[in-house]
């Protein structure tokens, strides 16, 4: 059975689809394409259907990350089919606890940088959007950190699985 993760943001233009993006070659890197998937979204619906930011874009790219990408809502209804929830603010913990069916689906929402030890107390992604291209390689150096974490929380439940 493939274990899904599904990262949440704002409008599903800047920070989640970044996640995405990284955490995808994370799987990928580690074999793990054919029991993983990977996918976005955003706690509002003002971007559905646009391709993620431009700045986005380009530090992906640059990166050597794949960016292709078209922003959808999340919708309470997806929970059931997920494993983990990766929320990039507290902003978006509260939202989507908020629009958990069951108290099982709220336990599966988790913040991205409660994966990175040495982020300390501080678990918030900024938000890009309204600032200049620092702000997006900012928000990368952070998702790539905690990516090496999730990974690992990740492979542990999938041999929770198979044992």
């Amino acid at each position: 059975m493939t274990y899904r993760v599904c990262f949440v943001c704002t409008g599903n233009i800047c920070r989640s689809p970044m996640a995405e993006s990284v955490f995808r070659a994370r799987v990928a890197e580690a074999g793990l394409e054919d029991l993983v998937a990977v996918d976005s979204a955003g706690t509002g619906g003002w971007h559905e259907g646009e391709p993620a930011d431009p700045r986005t874009v380009s530090v992906l790219e640059e990166h050597g990350y794949d960016s292709e990408h078209v922003a959808r809502q999340f919708l309470p209804s997806w929970f059931e089919g997920l494993d983990l929830v990766i929320a990039l603010d507290t902003g978006h913990l509260k939202a989507l606890r908020r629009l958990a069916p069951t108290e099982e689906d709220a336990r599966k929402i988790r913040l991205l940088r409660s994966y990175d030890p040495a982020a300390g107390d501080d678990l918030d992604v900024p938000d890009p959007y309204y600032g200049g291209r620092d702000g997006f390689e900012e928000c990368l150096e952070m998702v790539e950190e905690a990516s090496t974490g999730l990974l690992a929380a990740v492979r542990d439940e999938l041999e929770g699985r198979v044992a």
